[in-house]
Protein backbone atom coordinates (compact mmCIF):
# COMPACT_ATOMS: atom_id res chain seq x y z
CA UNK A 1 0.00 0.00 0.00
CA UNK A 2 1.02 3.59 -1.33
CA UNK A 3 2.05 5.87 1.56
CA UNK A 4 -0.23 8.46 2.46
CA UNK A 5 1.23 11.96 2.22
CA UNK A 6 -0.40 15.15 3.12
CA UNK A 7 1.77 18.27 2.93
CA UNK A 8 1.05 22.35 3.24
CA UNK A 9 -0.28 21.82 6.75
CA UNK A 10 1.94 24.24 7.82
CA UNK A 11 2.70 26.47 5.25
CA UNK A 12 -0.66 26.56 3.40
CA UNK A 13 1.24 24.85 0.38
CA UNK A 14 -0.45 22.91 -2.01
CA UNK A 15 2.59 20.68 -2.06
CA UNK A 16 1.36 17.52 -3.71
CA UNK A 17 0.63 19.74 -6.91
CA UNK A 18 4.18 21.48 -6.50
CA UNK A 19 5.83 18.08 -6.27
CA UNK A 20 3.68 16.80 -9.17
CA UNK A 21 4.91 19.57 -11.28
CA UNK A 22 8.55 19.24 -10.35
CA UNK A 23 8.58 15.48 -10.89
CA UNK A 24 6.74 16.78 -14.77
CA UNK A 25 10.56 18.38 -15.32
CA UNK A 26 12.08 15.69 -13.48
CA UNK A 27 10.52 12.78 -16.61
CA UNK A 28 11.02 14.42 -19.45
CA UNK A 29 14.48 12.83 -20.27
CA UNK A 30 12.02 9.65 -19.69
CA UNK A 31 9.49 10.97 -21.92
CA UNK A 32 11.94 11.04 -24.42
CA UNK A 33 13.38 7.57 -24.08
CA UNK A 34 9.62 6.72 -24.21
CA UNK A 35 9.33 8.15 -27.65
CA UNK A 36 12.62 7.17 -29.26
CA UNK A 37 11.46 3.06 -27.83
CA UNK A 38 7.74 3.77 -29.35
CA UNK A 39 10.06 5.09 -32.77
CA UNK A 40 12.13 2.35 -33.16
CA UNK A 41 8.89 -0.36 -32.19
CA UNK A 42 7.13 1.71 -35.40
CA UNK A 43 10.50 0.87 -37.51
CA UNK A 44 10.99 -2.42 -36.44
CA UNK A 45 7.07 -2.93 -37.32
CA UNK A 46 7.41 -1.74 -41.15
CA UNK A 47 10.85 -3.37 -41.53
CA UNK A 48 8.76 -6.73 -41.11
CA UNK A 49 6.08 -5.48 -43.74
CA UNK A 50 8.51 -4.63 -45.90
CA UNK A 51 9.47 -8.26 -45.39
CA UNK A 52 6.15 -9.93 -45.53
CA UNK A 53 5.43 -8.25 -49.03
CA UNK A 54 9.20 -9.30 -50.63
CA UNK A 55 8.42 -13.20 -49.46
CA UNK A 56 5.03 -13.23 -50.90
CA UNK A 57 6.42 -11.44 -54.07
CA UNK A 58 8.77 -14.51 -53.67
CA UNK A 59 6.58 -17.47 -53.90
CA UNK A 60 4.19 -15.54 -56.40
CA UNK A 61 7.08 -15.86 -58.29
CA UNK A 62 7.93 -19.59 -57.40
CA UNK A 63 4.37 -20.65 -58.18
CA UNK A 64 3.46 -18.00 -61.34
CA UNK A 65 6.55 -17.31 -63.93
CA UNK A 66 8.99 -19.65 -62.76
CA UNK A 67 7.04 -22.44 -62.74
CA UNK A 68 7.41 -24.67 -66.48
CA UNK A 69 3.79 -25.94 -65.46
CA UNK A 70 2.57 -22.11 -66.35
CA UNK A 71 4.26 -22.55 -69.75
CA UNK A 72 2.76 -25.67 -70.76
CA UNK A 73 -1.27 -24.98 -70.64
CA UNK A 74 -2.88 -25.71 -73.82
CA UNK A 75 -6.11 -25.33 -75.39
CA UNK A 76 -7.38 -28.69 -77.18
CA UNK A 77 -9.81 -28.75 -79.70
CA UNK A 78 -11.42 -31.58 -80.53
CA UNK A 79 -13.97 -32.68 -83.24
CA UNK A 80 -16.04 -34.87 -80.90
CA UNK A 81 -15.67 -34.42 -77.47
CA UNK A 82 -18.38 -36.60 -76.56
CA UNK A 83 -15.82 -39.61 -77.60
CA UNK A 84 -12.72 -38.60 -75.79
CA UNK A 85 -11.25 -35.95 -73.89
CA UNK A 86 -7.67 -34.61 -73.82
CA UNK A 87 -5.72 -32.35 -71.57
CA UNK A 88 -2.06 -31.60 -71.49
CA UNK A 89 0.17 -32.85 -68.83
CA UNK A 90 3.88 -31.73 -69.51
CA UNK A 91 4.15 -31.35 -72.96
CA UNK A 92 6.13 -27.75 -74.46
CA UNK A 93 5.13 -29.06 -77.77
CA UNK A 94 1.85 -29.10 -79.22
CA UNK A 95 -0.32 -32.51 -79.95
CA UNK A 96 -2.62 -32.82 -83.18
CA UNK A 97 -3.85 -35.81 -85.19
CA UNK A 98 -6.68 -37.78 -85.72
CA UNK A 99 -7.56 -40.54 -83.45
CA UNK A 100 -10.19 -43.33 -84.06
CA UNK A 101 -11.57 -45.31 -80.80
CA UNK A 102 -12.24 -49.13 -82.15
CA UNK A 103 -12.55 -50.46 -78.48
CA UNK A 104 -13.11 -49.23 -74.69
CA UNK A 105 -11.25 -50.89 -72.31
CA UNK A 106 -13.20 -53.15 -69.57
CA UNK A 107 -12.06 -54.51 -66.35
CA UNK A 108 -12.34 -58.27 -65.04
CA UNK A 109 -15.24 -59.75 -63.26
CA UNK A 110 -16.59 -62.64 -61.47
CA UNK A 111 -19.54 -63.46 -59.54
CA UNK A 112 -20.42 -66.78 -56.75
CA UNK A 113 -21.51 -69.76 -58.41
CA UNK A 114 -24.68 -69.91 -56.09
CA UNK A 115 -26.44 -67.82 -53.05
CA UNK A 116 -24.07 -67.21 -50.19
CA UNK A 117 -25.03 -68.31 -46.75
CA UNK A 118 -27.95 -70.17 -48.69
CA UNK A 119 -28.76 -72.32 -45.75
CA UNK A 120 -29.29 -69.01 -43.27
CA UNK A 121 -32.87 -67.49 -44.31
CA UNK A 122 -31.85 -64.16 -41.86
CA UNK A 123 -28.42 -64.01 -42.91
CA UNK A 124 -27.00 -60.50 -41.93
CA UNK A 125 -23.92 -59.63 -43.61
CA UNK A 126 -23.35 -56.86 -40.51
CA UNK A 127 -23.45 -59.77 -38.19
CA UNK A 128 -20.27 -62.05 -36.98
CA UNK A 129 -19.59 -64.57 -39.44
CA UNK A 130 -18.97 -67.31 -37.00
CA UNK A 131 -22.92 -67.36 -36.18
CA UNK A 132 -23.51 -68.52 -39.63
CA UNK A 133 -21.10 -71.51 -39.47
CA UNK A 134 -17.43 -70.00 -40.47
CA UNK A 135 -15.50 -71.62 -37.47
CA UNK A 136 -11.04 -71.29 -37.02
CA UNK A 137 -8.79 -68.37 -38.27
CA UNK A 138 -9.35 -68.07 -42.42
CA UNK A 139 -6.38 -66.84 -44.29
CA UNK A 140 -7.66 -65.63 -47.68
CA UNK A 141 -5.16 -63.99 -50.68
CA UNK A 142 -6.29 -62.15 -53.66
CA UNK A 143 -4.18 -60.48 -56.75
CA UNK A 144 -5.33 -57.86 -59.40
CA UNK A 145 -4.26 -56.38 -62.33
CA UNK A 146 -2.40 -53.62 -61.63
CA UNK A 147 -1.82 -50.16 -63.43
CA UNK A 148 0.59 -51.04 -65.62
CA UNK A 149 -1.74 -54.16 -67.24
CA UNK A 150 0.04 -56.78 -65.64
CA UNK A 151 -1.54 -59.47 -62.77
CA UNK A 152 -0.14 -58.32 -59.35
CA UNK A 153 3.57 -59.78 -58.94
CA UNK A 154 4.27 -61.66 -55.53
CA UNK A 155 2.09 -62.56 -52.53
CA UNK A 156 -0.58 -59.71 -53.52
CA UNK A 157 -3.25 -59.06 -50.72
CA UNK A 158 -3.19 -61.42 -47.66
CA UNK A 159 -5.62 -60.94 -45.02
CA UNK A 160 -6.14 -63.53 -42.17
CA UNK A 161 -9.22 -62.98 -39.49
CA UNK A 162 -10.87 -64.80 -36.89
CA UNK A 163 -14.81 -65.21 -37.49
CA UNK A 164 -15.87 -64.66 -34.12
CA UNK A 165 -14.93 -60.95 -34.81
CA UNK A 166 -15.31 -59.90 -38.08
CA UNK A 167 -18.75 -59.84 -40.58
CA UNK A 168 -19.08 -60.30 -43.99
CA UNK A 169 -19.41 -56.03 -44.55
CA UNK A 170 -16.15 -55.79 -42.58
CA UNK A 171 -14.17 -58.24 -44.44
CA UNK A 172 -15.06 -56.82 -47.83
CA UNK A 173 -13.90 -53.27 -46.32
CA UNK A 174 -10.71 -54.40 -46.01
CA UNK A 175 -10.38 -55.78 -49.27
CA UNK A 176 -12.21 -53.00 -51.13
CA UNK A 177 -9.39 -50.81 -48.87
CA UNK A 178 -5.95 -52.94 -50.04
CA UNK A 179 -6.31 -55.19 -52.10
CA UNK A 180 -6.60 -54.47 -56.08
CA UNK A 181 -9.75 -55.48 -56.73
CA UNK A 182 -13.46 -54.33 -55.66
CA UNK A 183 -16.40 -56.60 -53.74
CA UNK A 184 -19.60 -56.72 -53.16
CA UNK A 185 -22.70 -58.42 -51.58
CA UNK A 186 -25.76 -57.93 -53.60
CA UNK A 187 -28.63 -58.60 -50.85
CA UNK A 188 -31.12 -59.84 -53.22
CA UNK A 189 -29.43 -62.32 -55.18
CA UNK A 190 -27.25 -62.99 -52.02
CA UNK A 191 -24.29 -63.14 -54.47
CA UNK A 192 -20.97 -61.60 -53.68
CA UNK A 193 -18.89 -59.85 -56.87
CA UNK A 194 -15.24 -59.39 -57.75
CA UNK A 195 -14.33 -56.83 -59.86
CA UNK A 196 -10.50 -55.61 -60.73
CA UNK A 197 -10.22 -51.97 -59.70
CA UNK A 198 -8.23 -51.40 -63.11
CA UNK A 199 -8.98 -52.00 -66.36
CA UNK A 200 -7.33 -54.03 -69.42
CA UNK A 201 -6.04 -57.68 -70.58
CA UNK A 202 -3.22 -58.78 -68.19
CA UNK A 203 -2.16 -60.63 -71.43
CA UNK A 204 -2.14 -64.57 -71.23
CA UNK A 205 -3.05 -64.87 -67.92
CA UNK A 206 -5.88 -64.05 -65.39
CA UNK A 207 -6.34 -60.47 -63.77
CA UNK A 208 -8.26 -61.42 -60.72
CA UNK A 209 -6.86 -64.55 -58.92
CA UNK A 210 -7.82 -65.90 -55.28
CA UNK A 211 -7.52 -68.06 -52.76
CA UNK A 212 -8.22 -69.39 -49.94
CA UNK A 213 -11.72 -71.72 -48.48
CA UNK A 214 -13.44 -68.43 -47.51
CA UNK A 215 -13.27 -67.27 -51.12
CA UNK A 216 -13.57 -70.38 -52.61
CA UNK A 217 -15.82 -72.74 -50.58
CA UNK A 218 -17.35 -69.83 -48.51
CA UNK A 219 -18.41 -67.75 -50.80
CA UNK A 220 -18.44 -69.76 -53.81
CA UNK A 221 -16.16 -67.70 -56.11
CA UNK A 222 -13.75 -69.58 -58.80
CA UNK A 223 -9.67 -68.99 -58.64
CA UNK A 224 -9.76 -66.82 -61.39
CA UNK A 225 -11.81 -64.78 -63.47
CA UNK A 226 -10.57 -66.65 -66.70
CA UNK A 227 -12.29 -69.93 -65.07
CA UNK A 228 -15.18 -67.91 -64.48
CA UNK A 229 -15.55 -66.51 -67.86
CA UNK A 230 -15.57 -69.74 -69.48
CA UNK A 231 -18.64 -70.27 -71.64
CA UNK A 232 -19.23 -73.39 -69.28
CA UNK A 233 -19.20 -71.36 -66.18
CA UNK A 234 -20.75 -67.99 -67.16
CA UNK A 235 -19.98 -66.30 -64.05
CA UNK A 236 -17.43 -63.31 -65.13
CA UNK A 237 -15.56 -62.04 -68.02
CA UNK A 238 -12.05 -60.93 -68.71
CA UNK A 239 -10.40 -57.59 -68.41
CA UNK A 240 -10.44 -56.13 -72.33
CA UNK A 241 -7.64 -53.10 -73.44
CA UNK A 242 -8.61 -50.28 -74.98
CA UNK A 243 -8.01 -50.41 -78.72
CA UNK A 244 -7.61 -47.36 -80.77
CA UNK A 245 -6.00 -45.88 -84.17
CA UNK A 246 -3.92 -43.27 -83.83
CA UNK A 247 -2.35 -41.60 -86.23
CA UNK A 248 -3.41 -44.38 -88.65
CA UNK A 249 -1.40 -46.70 -86.41
CA UNK A 250 -3.75 -49.63 -84.39
CA UNK A 251 -2.56 -50.17 -80.94
CA UNK A 252 -4.06 -50.79 -77.32
CA UNK A 253 -3.83 -49.37 -73.70
CA UNK A 254 -5.27 -51.53 -70.44
CA UNK A 255 -6.95 -48.50 -69.47
CA UNK A 256 -9.29 -45.63 -71.11
CA UNK A 257 -7.27 -42.78 -69.81
CA UNK A 258 -3.67 -42.53 -70.65
CA UNK A 259 -0.81 -40.20 -72.04
CA UNK A 260 0.35 -39.36 -75.58
CA UNK A 261 3.51 -37.18 -76.10
CA UNK A 262 2.74 -35.72 -72.81
CA UNK A 263 -0.94 -34.86 -73.49
CA UNK A 264 -3.80 -36.83 -71.26
CA UNK A 265 -6.31 -38.84 -73.44
CA UNK A 266 -9.62 -40.20 -71.95
CA UNK A 267 -11.29 -42.85 -74.02
CA UNK A 268 -15.06 -42.19 -73.82
CA UNK A 269 -17.36 -43.73 -76.52
CA UNK A 270 -16.06 -46.83 -79.15
CA UNK A 271 -16.95 -46.10 -82.78
CA UNK A 272 -14.99 -47.39 -85.20
CA UNK A 273 -16.89 -45.85 -88.26
CA UNK A 274 -15.90 -42.74 -86.55
CA UNK A 275 -12.35 -40.92 -86.90
CA UNK A 276 -11.83 -37.76 -84.29
CA UNK A 277 -9.40 -34.84 -85.29
CA UNK A 278 -7.34 -32.94 -82.49
CA UNK A 279 -5.04 -30.01 -81.91
CA UNK A 280 -3.50 -27.87 -78.99
CA UNK A 281 -2.22 -24.53 -79.16
CA UNK A 282 -0.51 -22.53 -76.46
CA UNK A 283 -3.50 -21.14 -74.17
CA UNK A 284 -2.31 -17.71 -74.42
CA UNK A 285 -4.66 -15.87 -71.66
CA UNK A 286 -3.93 -18.22 -69.21
CA UNK A 287 -0.26 -18.02 -69.42
CA UNK A 288 -0.82 -14.23 -70.35
CA UNK A 289 -2.56 -13.94 -66.59
CA UNK A 290 0.24 -15.41 -65.04
CA UNK A 291 2.82 -12.75 -66.54
CA UNK A 292 0.63 -10.14 -65.53
CA UNK A 293 0.04 -11.11 -62.25
CA UNK A 294 3.64 -11.48 -61.90
CA UNK A 295 4.17 -7.62 -63.63
CA UNK A 296 1.68 -6.11 -61.05
CA UNK A 297 2.97 -7.59 -58.20
CA UNK A 298 6.37 -6.14 -58.93
CA UNK A 299 5.10 -3.04 -59.64
CA UNK A 300 2.80 -2.89 -56.56
CA UNK A 301 6.59 -3.63 -54.49
CA UNK A 302 8.89 -1.34 -56.04
CA UNK A 303 5.95 1.45 -55.56
CA UNK A 304 5.86 0.45 -51.84
CA UNK A 305 9.86 0.42 -51.38
CA UNK A 306 10.55 3.65 -53.16
CA UNK A 307 7.42 5.06 -50.42
CA UNK A 308 9.19 3.77 -47.92
CA UNK A 309 13.04 4.91 -48.75
CA UNK A 310 11.52 8.53 -49.88
CA UNK A 311 8.81 9.29 -47.89
CA UNK A 312 8.81 12.49 -45.38
CA UNK A 313 10.40 12.38 -42.06
CA UNK A 314 8.51 15.30 -39.61
CA UNK A 315 11.26 15.57 -37.13
CA UNK A 316 9.04 17.96 -35.40
CA UNK A 317 6.36 15.46 -34.77
CA UNK A 318 7.39 13.24 -32.07
CA UNK A 319 5.59 10.10 -30.82
CA UNK A 320 3.24 10.86 -28.07
CA UNK A 321 3.20 10.91 -24.77
CA UNK A 322 0.71 8.78 -22.59
CA UNK A 323 -0.11 12.38 -21.04
CA UNK A 324 -0.30 14.05 -23.98
CA UNK A 325 -2.69 11.88 -25.96
CA UNK A 326 -5.07 12.43 -22.64
CA UNK A 327 -5.46 16.58 -23.82
CA UNK A 328 -6.24 15.36 -27.68
CA UNK A 329 -9.10 14.12 -29.81
CA UNK A 330 -8.78 10.52 -31.07
CA UNK A 331 -8.99 12.24 -34.73
CA UNK A 332 -6.40 14.87 -33.93
CA UNK A 333 -3.60 11.51 -32.37
CA UNK A 334 -4.47 9.63 -35.87
CA UNK A 335 -2.98 12.83 -37.68
CA UNK A 336 -0.20 13.30 -35.20
CA UNK A 337 0.64 9.98 -35.26
CA UNK A 338 0.57 9.99 -39.10
CA UNK A 339 3.19 12.38 -39.49
CA UNK A 340 5.11 10.85 -36.10
CA UNK A 341 5.25 7.75 -37.82
CA UNK A 342 6.34 8.93 -41.64
CA UNK A 343 9.69 8.24 -42.59
CA UNK A 344 10.94 4.92 -40.71
CA UNK A 345 12.49 3.78 -43.24
CA UNK A 346 13.56 7.01 -45.03
CA UNK A 347 17.03 6.90 -47.36
CA UNK A 348 17.33 2.66 -45.35
CA UNK A 349 20.74 1.43 -47.42
CA UNK A 350 19.28 -2.57 -47.58
CA UNK A 351 15.94 -1.11 -49.31
CA UNK A 352 17.62 1.16 -51.84
CA UNK A 353 20.34 -1.36 -52.76
CA UNK A 354 18.06 -4.19 -52.90
CA UNK A 355 15.47 -1.83 -54.76
CA UNK A 356 18.61 -1.01 -57.05
CA UNK A 357 19.13 -4.78 -57.78
CA UNK A 358 15.56 -5.42 -58.92
CA UNK A 359 16.18 -3.09 -61.17
CA UNK A 360 19.42 -4.18 -62.48
CA UNK A 361 17.84 -7.56 -62.43
CA UNK A 362 15.38 -6.58 -64.85
CA UNK A 363 17.48 -5.40 -67.27
CA UNK A 364 20.44 -7.41 -68.01
CA UNK A 365 20.60 -9.42 -70.76
CA UNK A 366 20.02 -13.08 -70.12
CA UNK A 367 23.46 -14.69 -72.02
CA UNK A 368 23.37 -18.10 -73.09
CA UNK A 369 19.86 -18.87 -73.75
CA UNK A 370 18.90 -21.20 -77.04
CA UNK A 371 15.19 -19.06 -77.74
CA UNK A 372 17.14 -15.87 -79.02
CA UNK A 373 15.11 -14.03 -76.59
CA UNK A 374 17.36 -12.50 -73.99
CA UNK A 375 15.24 -9.38 -72.73
CA UNK A 376 11.62 -8.29 -71.48
CA UNK A 377 11.51 -5.56 -74.13
CA UNK A 378 11.09 -8.41 -76.65
CA UNK A 379 8.44 -9.64 -75.51
CA UNK A 380 6.54 -6.45 -74.68
CA UNK A 381 7.48 -5.78 -71.37
CA UNK A 382 9.49 -2.19 -70.71
CA UNK A 383 10.06 0.31 -68.16
CA UNK A 384 7.88 3.47 -68.39
CA UNK A 385 8.65 6.47 -69.66
CA UNK A 386 7.08 8.71 -66.96
CA UNK A 387 10.30 9.31 -64.67
CA UNK A 388 7.28 9.11 -61.59
CA UNK A 389 6.87 5.78 -62.01
CA UNK A 390 10.26 5.01 -60.76
CA UNK A 391 11.10 2.17 -62.69
CA UNK A 392 7.42 0.35 -62.86
CA UNK A 393 7.17 -1.68 -65.72
CA UNK A 394 4.28 -1.83 -68.70
CA UNK A 395 3.10 -4.50 -70.75
CA UNK A 396 2.19 -4.19 -74.29
CA UNK A 397 -0.19 -7.30 -74.60
CA UNK A 398 -0.38 -7.17 -78.23
CA UNK A 399 2.83 -7.96 -77.89
CA UNK A 400 3.56 -10.53 -75.35
CA UNK A 401 0.08 -12.47 -76.51
CA UNK A 402 2.74 -12.77 -80.24
CA UNK A 403 5.68 -13.88 -78.27
CA UNK A 404 3.25 -16.59 -76.36
CA UNK A 405 1.60 -18.09 -79.28
CA UNK A 406 5.05 -18.17 -81.01
CA UNK A 407 7.40 -20.06 -78.55
CA UNK A 408 5.81 -20.61 -74.77
CA UNK A 409 9.27 -21.72 -73.92
CA UNK A 410 11.40 -19.37 -74.89
CA UNK A 411 9.00 -17.02 -72.28
CA UNK A 412 9.78 -19.22 -69.79
CA UNK A 413 13.52 -19.25 -70.35
CA UNK A 414 13.78 -15.35 -70.10
CA UNK A 415 11.77 -15.97 -66.47
CA UNK A 416 13.25 -19.23 -65.61
CA UNK A 417 16.57 -19.96 -67.17
CA UNK A 418 19.06 -21.78 -64.67
CA UNK A 419 22.79 -20.72 -64.81
CA UNK A 420 25.90 -20.67 -62.62
CA UNK A 421 25.99 -17.04 -62.92
CA UNK A 422 23.55 -14.36 -62.37
CA UNK A 423 23.72 -12.99 -66.08
CA UNK A 424 22.93 -16.77 -67.14
CA UNK A 425 19.87 -17.23 -65.08
CA UNK A 426 16.44 -16.31 -66.05
CA UNK A 427 14.80 -13.13 -64.41
CA UNK A 428 12.41 -14.44 -61.94
CA UNK A 429 15.73 -16.56 -60.41
CA UNK A 430 17.35 -13.36 -60.12
CA UNK A 431 14.79 -11.24 -58.72
CA UNK A 432 14.40 -14.42 -55.88
CA UNK A 433 17.64 -14.52 -55.00
CA UNK A 434 17.95 -10.70 -54.72
CA UNK A 435 15.05 -10.58 -52.41
CA UNK A 436 16.37 -13.70 -50.22
CA UNK A 437 19.43 -11.53 -49.31
CA UNK A 438 17.58 -8.73 -48.76
CA UNK A 439 15.16 -10.05 -46.73
CA UNK A 440 18.08 -11.98 -44.62
CA UNK A 441 19.93 -8.48 -44.44
CA UNK A 442 16.36 -6.80 -43.04
CA UNK A 443 15.97 -9.58 -40.48
CA UNK A 444 18.83 -9.23 -39.01
CA UNK A 445 18.02 -5.54 -38.50
CA UNK A 446 14.29 -6.26 -37.22
CA UNK A 447 14.19 -9.87 -36.93
CA UNK A 448 10.35 -11.54 -37.48
CA UNK A 449 7.40 -12.06 -35.03
CA UNK A 450 9.00 -14.99 -33.34
CA UNK A 451 11.70 -13.83 -32.88
CA UNK A 452 13.19 -12.65 -29.84
CA UNK A 453 15.09 -9.29 -29.39
CA UNK A 454 18.30 -10.15 -28.76
CA UNK A 455 18.34 -11.62 -31.85
CA UNK A 456 18.23 -8.42 -34.37
CA UNK A 457 19.59 -5.47 -33.91
CA UNK A 458 16.54 -3.10 -33.45
CA UNK A 459 15.72 -5.56 -30.41
CA UNK A 460 18.88 -5.50 -28.73
CA UNK A 461 18.54 -1.69 -29.01
CA UNK A 462 14.88 -2.04 -27.90
CA UNK A 463 16.32 -4.35 -24.77
CA UNK A 464 18.71 -1.65 -23.71
CA UNK A 465 16.60 1.28 -24.07
CA UNK A 466 13.88 -0.20 -21.64
CA UNK A 467 16.76 -1.23 -19.15
CA UNK A 468 17.64 2.62 -19.13
CA UNK A 469 13.90 3.64 -19.11
CA UNK A 470 13.52 1.19 -15.88
CA UNK A 471 16.79 2.23 -14.40
CA UNK A 472 15.43 5.89 -14.70
CA UNK A 473 12.28 5.01 -13.07
CA UNK A 474 14.12 3.70 -10.04
CA UNK A 475 15.77 7.34 -9.93
CA UNK A 476 13.08 9.44 -10.25
CA UNK A 477 11.42 7.40 -7.46
CA UNK A 478 14.30 8.40 -5.08
CA UNK A 479 14.06 11.93 -6.33
CA UNK A 480 10.46 12.16 -5.62
CA UNK A 481 10.95 10.99 -2.13
CA UNK A 482 13.62 13.51 -1.75
CA UNK A 483 11.25 16.06 -2.32
CA UNK A 484 9.23 14.78 0.11
CA UNK A 485 11.35 14.72 2.43
CA UNK A 486 12.43 18.46 1.81
CA UNK A 487 8.97 19.82 1.97
CA UNK A 488 7.93 17.77 4.93
CA UNK A 489 11.74 19.24 6.73
CA UNK A 490 10.29 22.84 5.46
CA UNK A 491 6.73 22.11 6.77
CA UNK A 492 8.27 21.14 10.61
CA UNK A 493 10.28 23.94 10.27
CA UNK A 494 7.21 26.40 9.73
CA UNK A 495 5.65 24.59 12.04
CA UNK A 496 8.19 25.10 14.84
CA UNK A 497 8.21 28.58 13.89
CA UNK A 498 4.62 29.38 14.23
CA UNK A 499 4.85 27.13 17.68
CA UNK A 500 7.63 29.35 19.18
CA UNK A 501 5.76 32.77 17.42
CA UNK A 502 2.67 31.91 19.81
CA UNK A 503 4.63 30.73 22.69
CA UNK A 504 6.55 34.66 22.64
CA UNK A 505 3.01 36.15 21.82
CA UNK A 506 1.35 34.61 24.52
CA UNK A 507 4.51 35.65 27.46
CA UNK A 508 4.33 39.49 25.80
CA UNK A 509 0.73 39.43 25.80
CA UNK A 510 0.71 38.35 29.72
Amino acid sequence: MADMRIGGLASGMDTDQIIKDLMKAERIPLDKLGQKKQYLEWQRDDYRDMNKMMFDFSNLIFDGVMKQGTYTQKTVSISDPNALSIKNINSTSDFNGTLKVERLAEAATMFSAGSVFSGYADFDPSKKLSEYGVTGSQSITIKGITKNGELESGDGFKLSFDPTKESLNSVIAKINAESNVTMFYDSFTKKISVTAKNSGDAASTEEINLSGSFLTSTLGLDTTNVIAADPANNRGSEGVNAQFTYNGLLTERSSNTFQLNGFEVSLKEADPTKTITFSSKPDTDKILEKIVKFVDEYNKLIEKVNGEVNEKKYRDFQPLTAEQKESMEEKEIELWEEKSRSGTLRNDSVLTSGLNKMRTDMYTPISGGTSGLDQLAQIGIKTSSNYLDRGKLIIDESKLKEAISKDPNAIYEIFAKDGATSNEQGIARRLRDTLKTTMDSIEKKAGKASSTNNTFTLGRLLNNMESQMDRFEDRLTQVEDRYWRQFTAMEKAIQRSNQQSMYLMQQFGG
